[in-house]
């Protein structure tokens, strides 16, 4: 390996014992990292390094580290996922920081998202907004023909841009609202443009929309903040659309 793929970055990372504590900033300095490394993996050598010192190591969260989970839930540099468009954390590398950078490393910020510990925070809020949505209905029985419901292709297509949604929480904390439109937008358009998503379509919307509502997510100013940190690029659309079935349905 090179000497040019290392590099020394000093941290500022964010520690709080739970929603009930204060939380401070400590700082640390990581020498002779490889710019070939996730991001995910410098923190991995960060609690190695706290460890062999028989201090604390940084609680963070994630899980698959491939970009799909939407555990890796960091602000990085004042930006939820860091500096990369349509990156998830766990897939940022080092090679995108200056040697002997300083980064800045926060949980997400948000009434709706308190802090378990350190970087980690309760997205619980998100669930309950999905299972207020409830189950579709189909019949039982032999799976349908593929040709038996005709779906054109541009609303199969814009059904299947909002489902990848990964549930992160990065438009949350990038809006100054604090808002989870976005997520919840999403959530309801993938459905509300396929015929599967019929029957239960109007009461699906307003009960999503109230559960948000309750968890403490603000109401959502068109920022657009969520979308350019969205790590799979959903667009501001979908609350859009979500707008539209809210207002059919009590109407």
């Amino acid at each position: 390996m090179s000497t040019n793929d290392l590099i020394t970055v000093h941290l500022k990372v964010w520690r709080q014992n739970g929603p009930n504590d204060k939380g401070h900033f400590e700082d640390y300095t990581l020498k002779d990292i490889t710019t070939h490394m996730s991001f995910l993996e410098m923190l991995d050598v960060l609690n190695e390094n706290l460890m062999k010192e028989k201090k604390e190591p940084v609680e963070f969260d994630h899980d698959c580290r491939e970009g799909i989970c939407g555990s890796c839930n960091l602000v990085i540099n004042g930006i939820p996922h860091g500096p990369e468009m349509r990156t998830a954390a766990c897939q940022l590398h080092m090679r995108h920081f200056k040697d002997n950078e300083t980064i800045t490393i926060e949980p997400w910020r948000a009434t709706a998202f308190p802090v378990i510990k350190d970087l980690v925070v309760d997205r619980n809020a998100f669930d309950r907004i999905m299972e207020a949505g409830g189950y579709v209905t189909m019949a039982t029985g032999n799976a349908p023909d593929a040709n038996a419901v005709p779906i054109p292709k541009v609303e199969a297509d814009s059904a299947m841009d909002y489902a990848v949604c990964i549930g992160c929480g990065a438009c949350v904390a990038a809006c100054p609202n604090s808002s989870a439109s976005l997520f919840t937008g999403a959530k309801i358009a993938q459905f509300a443009k396929l015929p599967q998503g019929g029957p239960e379509r109007k009461q699906r919307v307003i009960a999503m929309v109230e559960q948000m509502e309750k968890e403490g997510f603000g109401d959502c100013s068109n920022y657009a903040e969520c979308e350019a940190v969205c790590p799979v690029g959903i667009s501001i659309s979908a609350i859009a659309t979500m707008r539209t079935e809210y207002v059919k349905a009590l109407f």
